[in-house]
């Protein structure tokens, strides 16, 4: 580990310490007391996507929440419908500005001149921020992806990680990067007690609560959405499907035969499609006794909960990325996430799926070893608090 990374940990050991002693119990529910300096530092979340915000709103709530000092710039575009994207955060009572590009937040920036910005993914225009303007990393999912290793990322002044397993390989890729082990925030909720996360009501949604419960959440590419048959309510029939599909899945023009799967699928009465609105996971997560999923990171946060996860190794994919261009599918993927690949049952082809979902709900606990240990290894303290130990970074540096 490089001095900068440990000293970058150091300086939040004794937070790190506190929340791993913790572990298994609730956050506090009392509000954390700051000082007047803490209370006048301003922060502003960067919400280019509406699903960026299962990231930023622990953080935000252990700030303090309305009583903060903290808004969100949200992102005005075409793969997410400005209706609901507005509705989302009037419904959260979000205090918001709004943009339609990374030069109009770069005027906000300017203007408001906040001590933070925090950022989901990368930003085009870093050097032009104000002077004082310091920013932060809250990448906004782990593994999978490769676009986990963008240069921009590591030009900010911290890039929050979740477990050791990204802080050694960035470590490696970016030795001069500000890393700071906190955990990953966007899981908070799942370890938090039911009066401040409720699960998701199954029967209030027509399905019997007495079944098992399946959630199938796949990304959106590469996805084994198009390879799953419109079959798939009546072969799973003894059991609830609940269908979280990625915002893209949702709005994206190049993903109508997804949107299409899902209105067939609607009619079938087992099955509960999540509407685009609803952008949190973690209800789902759950209410669910077993995920489905393939190249996404909700593989690694719903095996958090300690519940059985199957592998979708199946997909179908664009022209563009088959034969001769399979070469950009290799380059859009994170390679470095195989090693991790153990950590759930798998299923080569629809034909397989039924077999591995249903031995994976008789034997639950044939994975769990791994899962704890993966869990540790890449989310990193399963305690709550990581949007406490964000919170209190941002308000002491």
């Amino acid at each position: 580990m490089t001095s900068t990374v440990r000293d970058a940990i150091e300086r939040t050991s004794s937070l790190t310490t506190k929340a791993q002693a913790a572990a298994g119990t609730k956050p506090p529910e009392t509000e954390t007391r700051r000082t007047p300096a803490e209370s006048t530092v301003r922060t502003l979340f960067d919400v280019a996507y509406l699903y960026y915000l299962t990231q930023y709103l622990p953080v935000y709530e252990a700030l303090g929440g309305k009583s903060s000092n903290a808004a969100f710039v949200v992102y005005e575009r075409k793969r997410q419908p400005s209706s609901i994207v507005r509705e989302v955060v009037e419904k959260l009572g979000l205090p918001a500005t709004w943009v339609h590009s990374q030069e109009e937040a770069l005027e906000v920036y300017r203007r408001e001149h906040p001590d933070w910005i925090v950022f989901g993914h990368n930003y085009d225009l870093l050097a032009e921020l104000p002077d004082g303007t310091r920013s932060a990393q809250l990448h906004h999912g782990i593994g999978m992806k490769a676009d986990v290793y963008d240069e921009g990322l590591f030009d900010m002044d911290v890039r929050f990680t979740e477990g050791p397993h990204y802080t050694e390989v960035l470590a490696r890729k970016f030795p001069k990067a500000n890393l700071v082990e906190v955990g990953y925030a966007k899981v908070d909720p799942l370890f938090w007690s039911t009066d401040r996360h409720a699960p998701f009501d199954l029967a209030a949604a027509g399905l019997d609560p007495a079944r098992p419960t399946l959630m199938y959440a796949p990304t959106s590419f590469p996805s084994s959405f198009g390879a799953m048959p419109d079959r798939l309510p009546k072969d799973f029939g003894d059991c609830n499907v609940i269908v979280k599909a990625h915002q893209f899945s949702h709005f994206n023009p190049k993903y109508k035969d997804h949107r299409r799967k899902m209105a067939r699928w609607s009619s079938a009465p087992n099955v509960f499609i999540v509407p685009p609105e609803e952008f949190n996971p973690n209800p789902y997560f759950s209410a669910a006794d077993l995920l489905i999923s393939d190249a996404s990171s909700v593989l690694f946060e719903f095996a958090a909960t300690g519940k059985p996860v199957v592998w979708c190794d199946f997909f179908k994919l664009r022209l563009n990325y088959r034969g001769p261009f399979r070469y950009r599918l290799e380059r859009r993927m994170d390679h470095a996430i195989e090693r991790y690949a153990d950590i759930c049952a798998h299923a080569g082809s629809y034909k397989e799926l039924g077999r591995v979902v249903r031995e994976e709900l008789v034997r639950p606990e044939s994975f769990a070893e791994k899962r704890r240990e993966y869990t540790q290894r890449l989310i990193g303290p399963t305690d709550g608090c990581t949007g406490e130990r964000v919170a209190e970074y941002l308000l002491k540096h």
